[in-house]
């Protein structure tokens, strides 16, 4: 049986993509690169590290530059 992820879990992954993005010594991923791994706060205070989610199977991560600029 497949599970799908959370809305809580999609919003952990989501911020740390936005992390990423805003970090100035951050170098960019090619195309295929492994992200780093990182630990987030999930909406209820536990720890969520990418290295667990991804022993669950695959993850995307994927961004809306233009979300919440108002264009």
């Amino acid at each position: 049986m497949r599970r799908r992820m959370g809305r809580g879990t999609l919003g952990i992954v989501m911020g740390a993509v936005m992390c990423l993005l805003l970090t100035t010594h951050a170098s960019a991923l090619e195309v295929g690169q492994k992200a780093p791994d990182f630990t987030l706060q999930a909406p209820d205070g536990k720890p969520v590290k990418l290295a667990d989610l991804l022993g669950k199977g695959p993850v995307v991560i994927f961004t809306f530059i233009q979300a919440f600029t108002g264009v």
